[in-house]
């Protein structure tokens, strides 16, 4: 498998189905690793990066994680390939313009990816679409288990799994759900998603994580600390006290819309749909501002003509560097905004 093929549909993260899918767009369980009897990858000098990346190459591909695995040298890779692989969810953008040996391994289906020579030695992620954090924590479980059959992952017996940030000791996991929240955007009420979070002790991030803005109306929710609690237990708050009221507010904020003001909204989301329709060109902000006002319209059944499948592609597609991948050349940000207007025509049947 070649990373070109990835450009041939959308990624897990948008697939567009499986439980709340309305609001939660994925789900997604990281577990940070490192190697005992290894220093932290800040301690190491790039022959010691090197050999660390080597090994754990070696290691991960011989676990039997999937079926289908393939491995790319981020390292090695071009600036374009390292976008991709960020504008598909797969790597951090701190892996990405990293400058020591890394990579990546990736499943076909591109639900399970593994960062090696990230902040720690092996980042694992599962990633799922829709609200499915108990399926994403035993598929986890399952491959830190093969993993550890191959390798010695530095334990303490009080603070549990050593890493490089002091607040993934513990369980070293990371729980974290994207929700498109556009109606509490819209009515002005996305500080009450803030506050809530913040009373939780959860992160709200944007688009791509740590340092992004919100995008489209996405906001990623995550766990800040994992000492003294469990994999389990991180999981259950998630499912039974944080996210159903982050849906709940979602959902709440686009009944009040449609209940007083259902004229503004058909009039938003059809304009939304009538200029994605026409325009001949567009910049990757304005087609995810026109996009989430699309996607929300699709799902509260105002707009019935459209797929929500080709809008969840067209989030992906129409990033710069599938775009340039898409058409195999590299693009000036305005033959960028002519190529995404047409690939958009296309796919919503516009003029």
């Amino acid at each position: 498998m070649r990373l070109a093929d990835l450009t041939q549909r959308a990624g897990e993260w948008l697939r567009g189905v499986g439980p709340m899918h309305d609001v939660v767009i994925s789900s997604r369980i990281r577990l940070a690793r490192n190697l005992a009897g290894v220093p932290f990858l800040s301690r190491c000098g790039t022959d010691q990066q090197r050999e660390i990346e080597q090994r754990l190459r070696e290691k991960i591909l011989q676990a039997g994680i999937a079926r289908e695995m393939f491995y790319v040298d981020v390292g090695a890779a071009g600036e374009l390939d390292r976008q991709l692989l960020v504008e598909r969810h797969l790597i951090s953008r701190q892996h990405a313009d990293a400058d020591h040996p890394r990579g990546v391994a990736i499943t076909a289906d591109e639900t399970a990816a593994i960062m090696v020579n990230e902040e720690d030695h092996l980042r694992m992620q599962i990633l799922r679409s829709g609200l499915q954090l108990a399926e994403a924590m035993r598929e986890i479980q399952h491959m830190d288990d093969l993993l550890e059959k191959h390798l010695d992952f530095a334990y303490h017996g009080q603070f549990g799994y050593l890493t490089a940030c002091p607040t993934n000791v513990g369980t070293g996991m990371r729980v974290s759900v994207m929700l498109h929240l556009p109606a509490l955007k819209m009515t002005g009420e996305i500080e009450k998603v803030f506050r809530a979070a913040r009373d939780m002790r959860l992160a709200v991030r944007g688009l791509y994580g740590e340092g992004t803005e919100a995008t489209g109306d996405f906001f990623q929710v995550s766990n800040q600390s994992t000492l003294g609690k469990t994999e389990e237990q991180i999981v259950e708050e998630f499912l039974s006290q944080m996210i159903p009221e982050f849906i709940e507010y979602e959902r709440r904020a686009r009944r009040a819309l449609l209940d007083r003001q259902h004229r503004a909204i058909d009039d938003k989301v059809g304009r939304a749909h009538a200029l994605l329709r026409a325009v001949k060109l567009i910049s990757s902000e304005e087609t995810m501002y026109l996009l989430s006002l699309l996607r929300m319209g699709v799902n509260l059944e105002r707009i019935t003509s459209v797929d929500l499948r080709a809008i969840n592609e067209l989030f992906l597609l129409t990033q710069p560097a599938h775009l340039q991948k898409m058409y195999k050349r590299e693009m000036t940000a305005e033959q960028r905004a002519e190529a995404r207007a047409d690939l958009i025509r296309a796919r919503l049947g516009g003029d």
